[in-house]
């Protein structure tokens, strides 16, 4: 079994940036590819990022694309997403998730076989 738990959300102002972690625990997730979701109320979750096991493929949101970062540090069994020039429509609770060693399918939800409890970011406009 994998734990996540996402930090790092809160109240910022467009324009702004805001750095998400998500720590792992249970076991190391050097082995599985890691992503990012975000939905907002009345909305489906959608991919915002993800990155492989091995951490030199990225992938990303058009949304998202030249604003966050998507990164992870395997030796304290962490992601990270670093979100720059945020948006008002960046609004949600992002959820980071976990599954082994996967490179396809990363945009749908079904896919992840692990998942936090969220954190909430909100852009004021």
């Amino acid at each position: 079994q994998v734990q996540l738990v996402e930090s790092g959300g809160g109240l910022v102002q467009a324009g702004d940036s805001l750095r998400l972690s998500c720590a792992a625990a249970g076991r190391t997730v050097s082995s599985y590819t890691m992503g990012w979701f975000r939905q907002a109320p009345g909305k489906d979750r959608e991919f915002v990022a993800a990155i492989s096991w091995f951490g030199s493929s990225t992938y990303y949101a058009d949304s998202v694309k030249g604003r966050f970062t998507i990164s992870r540090d395997n030796a304290k069994n962490t992601l990270y997403l670093q979100m720059g020039t945020l948006k008002p429509e960046d609004t949600a609770v992002y959820y980071c998730a976990a599954v082994y060693k996967a490179l396809v399918g990363l945009t749908t939800p079904a896919k992840y076989d692990y998942w936090g409890q969220g954190t909430q970011v909100t852009v004021s406009s």
